[in-house]
């Protein structure tokens, strides 16, 4: 039961203070009880808390949209806001699917991602995630996307290198939207940084390349997720700005946008497209909350956060050496296959054998476990299995962009102590 936090702690009822290594579900990115956004919230407030965008603006929804795209640069000169990434995501697919239904090409109606990968809880955005889990309960009621393999190099074929490997993930889905009739295929979502359903997998630049190609050439709509990566979470405002040449058509933010003091989402998309659509039919969609005044402000003051206190640069110096302390673990543990990630979005795969890669079974519940080692020494972590484990089991390792040097030395001792109890246990339980 938690009940009080400040910067990169929380403390439960009993008075036990835990150091959030995962900024909770790689949500809170400032860290807790931020002056700046309690005072633009208590503000907001008390001046105007709701107008509805179908009725009136607001100057909130305007002033965060000014920074929001002034942060994300060229491509991504508007933006929509929402309650969150389900929402924004959401709003993704609608986007595209009026733009090509208003521009005539209304048999375009098919969705691709990867497998794994997650993109959100609203019926719409579980259909697209890569889990068959979500399509063995939900595929009845609404089409599944189709799917082509994650980049995930650790789990390649051994007679491939990693380059041979993630080009084979792109060139599948050229042969996906081939076999599926090019002229029908909607949009490609993907996650620049994967989270929690790939344990933070990073393919390198020429993936990305090739799939902006792939897209560019097809007329497939590019939309990348970065509901966890964006934000500066990775050590750029957006990921997408490592690589130039591949920018998305459409990115959909989230989580560290409102960084947990309000939900908050946003889809961005290239002011010539909003203006061609709003011209032949406009995107007559809302949500309730839509461009809520008080989220709007909230985000704004993160985003000042964020800017002022270079936390985007932080997010890469911290990212750096947390990686580097990370390897050194993965070097002398038993059970760490696998460290990955940019930023301070990074991942641990936990295996039986490091050699062979085998997994740990699905009965070990190894990701819960390390979890729970990992509470009761202080450190709350995030990760969950996906795909029923076949794609192997990672924890997150994502702390606040504000984390510092210290803070980092404390995480990993924490993270090392409760490693070495879990093997411990493994090892006498004779998983390892």
């Amino acid at each position: 039961m938690m009940v009080r936090g400040s910067g990169i702690y929380l403390w439960d009822n009993e008075g036990n203070a835990y150091m959030d290594g995962s900024s909770g579900p790689v949500t809170c990115s400032i860290g807790h009880g931020n002056a700046r956004v309690i005072a633009a919230m208590h503000q907001q407030a008390q001046t105007l808390a709701f107008s509805f965008p179908s009725s009136a603006r607001n100057p909130q929804n305007i002033a965060l949209a000014e920074k929001l795209t002034r942060l994300a640069g060229t491509g991504a000169e508007r933006a929509l806001f929402v309650s969150g990434g389900s929402e924004a995501i959401d709003m993704a697919i609608k986007f595209c699917r009026q733009y090509r239904y208003a521009t005539g090409e209304k048999q375009r109606v098919k969705l691709i991602s990867c497998s794994p990968s997650y993109h959100g809880m609203t019926l719409a955005a579980l259909t697209l995630s890569g889990d068959p889990v979500f399509g063995e309960i939900f595929g009845d009621m609404a089409g599944m996307a189709h799917h082509i393999p994650a980049a995930n190099a650790y789990h390649r074929p051994p007679e491939l290198s990693e380059h041979e490997y993630v080009m084979q993930c792109a060139s599948a889905l050229e042969t996906t939207i081939i076999e599926q009739g090019a002229e029908s295929v909607l949009a490609f979502f993907v996650e620049p940084v994967g989270g929690s359903s790939t344990g933070a997998i990073a393919p390198p630049a020429e993936y990305f390349r090739e799939i902006r190609r792939i897209c560019s050439h097809y007329g497939v709509f590019l939309v990348y997720d970065e509901v966890m990566s964006g934000a500066g979470r990775t050590g750029t405002f957006l990921t997408s700005h490592r690589w130039p040449d591949a920018r998305p058509d459409i990115t959909v933010l989230a989580k560290g946008l409102g960084a947990g003091y309000m939900p908050l989402g946003a889809m961005l998309a290239p002011a010539a497209l909003v203006e061609e659509l709003a011209a032949l039919t406009g995107f007559n969609y809302a949500h309730t909350y839509n461009a809520s005044p008080l989220a709007c402000a909230v985000g704004g003051a993160v985003l000042d956060e964020i800017v002022d206190n270079a936390l985007v640069e932080n997010a890469e110096l911290m990212g750096l050496y947390l990686r580097s302390q990370l390897e050194i673990i993965q070097a002398q543990s038993s059970i760490v296959g696998d460290v990955r990630g940019r930023g301070l979005l990074l991942g641990l795969e936990l295996v039986a054998n490091k050699l062979t890669r085998l997994q740990l079974p699905a009965a070990v519940n190894v990701v819960d476990r390390l979890r729970e080692h990992a509470r009761q020494r202080g450190l709350l972590l995030y990760g969950r299995r996906s795909n029923g484990g076949v794609c192997g089991e990672a924890i997150l390792v994502a702390p606040p962009l504000t984390i510092t040097l210290n803070e980092v030395d404390i995480l990993i001792e924490r993270l090392k102590q409760a490693l070495q109890s879990l093997e411990n246990e493994l090892h006498q339980e004779r998983y390892i």
